[in-house]
């Protein structure tokens, strides 16, 4: 928090004295000359928008409604909550050792490989999907929210062809790997 106010403080001290000096002393003409290298750039500004445009402007803040009245209660969805937790967890966990087991074991078995290219394609749609639900929310962009949705699942199932092309007609991604490594 300091290090953000301490430009300001800065900024405001020499002016605040020149103010008081100006009224008695005129800087001389040889002083007069010279212009301060940083006059507005010193300004503090939000990583995702600048002073003349934001990306996402805030929407106005308003009040549906009375304190009375109850929130609204989504419907529940299978694909959403703990059950949804639970099959992103599995996944996660599976790919530890189906990543470890191929090196360790120092055999090639192709179903092994084909598993863990599955489980990477699930896990990496499942994580982008996250990413585009949290910057994207639907209320505000839902054409951009929709847009980026379907250019996932295009991504997701050009991905899963990729993979499966490797696996079958090439090395597959186990012995790449290991080769990339003894290179």
């Amino acid at each position: 928090m300091a290090s953000i106010m301490r430009p300001s403080v800065f900024r405001q001290a020499p002016t605040a004295s020149q103010r008081v000096m100006s009224a008695f002393v005129r800087p001389s003409a040889a002083m007069a000359q010279f212009k301060p290298a940083f006059q507005n750039s010193t300004r503090v500004a939000a990583f995702h928008a600048s002073q003349r445009k934001q990306i996402l402007p805030p929407l106005p803040q308003k009040i549906i409604g009375t304190a009375n009245e109850p929130v609204p209660v989504p419907n529940p969805d299978y694909t959403h909550g703990s059950y949804h937790w639970s099959f992103e967890r599995i996944v996660s966990a599976g790919l530890i050792p189906l990543t470890i087991a191929p090196f360790a074991a120092g055999s090639l078995n192709p179903v092994t490989d084909s598993i863990l290219c599955a489980l990477l394609v699930v896990h990496s749609h499942i994580g982008f999907e996250s990413c585009v639900i949290d910057y994207f929310p639907k209320k505000r962009v839902p054409m951009v929210r929709n847009a980026a949705m379907w250019a996932l699942r295009g991504a997701t199932v050009l991905l899963g062809v990729a993979l499966y092309s490797f696996e079958t007609n090439d090395v597959g991604i186990t012995e790449a790997v290991r080769q990339l490594w003894t290179a």
